[in-house]
């Protein structure tokens, strides 16, 4: 007798990341080991001139960080060297610590600033949608806090009045979101001195126009992005939520946010340019020289990631070591 069972369809994909995450039609998310670019010759940058090593911040998240710290402790005068905190882009959704393409930029700020620099993984969406990042980026510098106090590992090389909070694309947002909570003393008595934001992800349902002008051949193009949005915010919200649009009508408003000094780096052939520009010349209105924009000719949104051991990348490291040392100059 002729079976009258009716096949069961099988899950199709129905979002994918670079092909490192992928989001079935029923609802499973599939995540891959690939790496989704190439990071290029001379990625591992490892010449002795930094150690490193991997630690746990939430235990109960598996969630953990990658620390470095130059082999010779201390700056050129003997004095405890700046923290450079740093959270990495991914569009909130994939990411690690761990990538080469992350891990070889974090070495080259760790010795060519030098600082003491420390790499925090966050949850990811869309398993875990805003704001599960930006609470977990908050534990971690409580948890740095806590460390510089107590770790010899850090409290030898580790200056814990010379603070700041950077990251690139999903990072920088994380930045700004860490600005809005802890400003310069919410950390006491570690000091954050200040905030380094490098294409922060903002946006908005109203497209600027660097996003109308991006191309289908861009790194992050609009279609991209609303794939992203789409995993990361919460349920039913739109990209005017205040997680993401820090202009939109409900959130924090920028005028009297304590931020110390702030670094916002945008790319020019970036979509979220001119929301990074508009957000630096706001901040700029109300702090005045404390915040400074720089706009890389000819980049795209993420150029730090991409090509961590470029010449473009080396110009930016060193403009990162003159913030920090200008700031401790202040």
């Amino acid at each position: 007798m002729a079976s009258s069972a009716v096949p069961t369809a099988q899950p199709y994909v129905v979002e994918d990341c670079r092909g490192v995450l992928q989001l079935l039609s029923d609802g499973t998310v599939v995540r891959s080991g690939a790496l989704p670019f190439p990071v290029g010759n001379g990625a591992d940058h490892e010449d002795g001139r930094v150690e490193w090593k991997d630690a746990v911040y939430d235990a109960g998240r598996c969630l953990g960080l990658r620390m470095y710290k130059p082999t010779r402790n201390g700056g050129e005068d003997g004095k405890k060297l700046p923290v450079l905190v740093y959270f990495h882009g991914g569009g909130f959704c994939i990411g690690s610590f761990a990538w080469p393409n992350f891990h070889a930029g974090c070495l080259r700020l760790a010795a060519e600033i030098p600082a003491v620099v420390l790499s925090f993984d966050y949850r990811l969406a869309p398993e875990h949608r805003l704001p599960a990042a930006h609470e977990d980026a908050g534990a971690a510098l409580l948890w740095l806090r806590d460390q510089l106090a107590s770790d010899p590992w850090l409290a030898g090389a580790a200056d814990p009045h010379r603070v700041f909070v950077s990251g690139e694309s999903a990072g920088g947002n994380i930045a700004h979101h860490l600005a809005l909570r802890f400003g310069t003393a919410g950390l006491d008595p570690v000091r954050i001195a200040g905030y380094i934001l490098l294409m922060p992800a903002f946006l908005s349902e109203q497209p600027t126009q660097s996003e109308l002008d991006t191309p289908a051949t861009a790194f992050l193009t609009r279609e991209a992005s609303d794939r992203y949005t789409r995993l990361f915010l919460p349920a039913g919200a739109n990209k005017d939520h205040p997680l993401v649009n820090p202009f939109a009508s409900d959130a924090p408003s920028l005028d009297k946010l304590d931020v110390g000094r702030m670094l916002v780096v945008a790319a020019e052939g970036d979509m979220l340019r001119d929301k990074n520009v508009e957000y630096a010349e706001r901040l700029r209105a109300a702090r005045g020289d404390e915040v400074e924009l720089l706009v890389f000719a000819g980049e795209e949104h993420a150029f730090f990631a991409l090509k961590p051991t470029s010449e473009v990348v080396g110009e930016l490291v060193q403009i990162i070591r003159r913030f920090l040392a200008t700031e401790a100059a202040n």
